[in-house]
């Protein structure tokens, strides 16, 4: 019996939806990350691209435990000496909630060429209302 290889052409993609309202923002980017990978997938193959398209909505209701609203920091760096930015995440929930659950999902999708497309077929918003009502995402718990 031979080990099953999945092949990029045969890969049939799904579109999956996240409510992320009252949940742990790490928890739910682990359920992201899993299915932007195809992990739960039986024919799931480490150097293909397996994963699905995944619309989080209510990224601003997401809740993040203990005291990291007031203790975790977002960094970027502009590129000049001495640019380094901080942001904390009790501004960041306000300002910008879409990309405080992107980082988090990126952070758990590998650095690869494969991370990186796998990353593109990521929408996330901070309200109910998306964009992809066409391609009738089915819900995820």
């Amino acid at each position: 019996m031979s080990t099953f290889m999945a092949k990029p052409a045969e890969v049939q993609r799904k579109w999956y939806i996240v409510d992320a309202a009252d949940k742990p923002l790490g928890r739910t980017a682990v359920k992201v990350a899993d299915l932007l990978r195809g992990k739960g997938k039986p024919e799931f193959t480490p150097h293909v691209d397996c994963g699905d398209h995944v619309v989080v909505i209510n990224a601003d209701k997401a809740v993040l435990t203990g005291k990291k609203l007031e203790n975790k920091y977002y960094y970027r760096h502009t590129g000049y000496i001495g640019g380094l930015k901080a942001v904390k995440y009790s501004t960041l929930m306000k300002t910008r909630p879409e990309l405080a659950m992107e980082l988090a999902v990126k952070g758990m999708i590998p650095d690869t060429t494969i991370g990186r497309k796998a990353l593109t077929r990521l929408h996330v918003y901070s309200g109910e209302n998306y964009l992809q009502v066409a391609q009738k995402p089915e819900k995820i718990d």
